[in-house]
């Protein structure tokens, strides 16, 4: 009998949904608060997940919703590299 492995789910911060960890893109605030992309979902910090989808995004952006889960500033070129990293990832699909 082989055993299925469990797929992760996280919740997206600005739809709430409940999505595997593939389809969503973590931001990171680290200990000396740089905030950046992982891509990897393994770096240390504060981590908030973020749907894979440029209108969710831009939703993000006008509400702060990132900036609010991280307790930090977010820079705008961290959602241009999210809507980068999003349509790289709807191309995929």
């Amino acid at each position: 009998m082989v055993k299925k492995k469990k797929t992760p789910y996280r919740k997206c911060v600005v739809t709430n949904e409940m999505k595997p960890k593939k389809e969503l893109i973590r931001v990171v605030r680290n200990k000396e608060n740089e905030v950046f992309i992982d891509l990897t979902g393994k770096k240390n910090g504060r981590g908030a997940y973020v749907s894979a989808d440029p209108d969710v995004i831009v939703r993000a952006k006008k509400a702060d919703l990132l900036g609010r889960q991280l307790n930090t500033h977010i820079d705008p070129s961290i959602y241009e590299e999210l809507k980068q990293t999003a349509e790289g990832k709807t191309d995929e699909k």
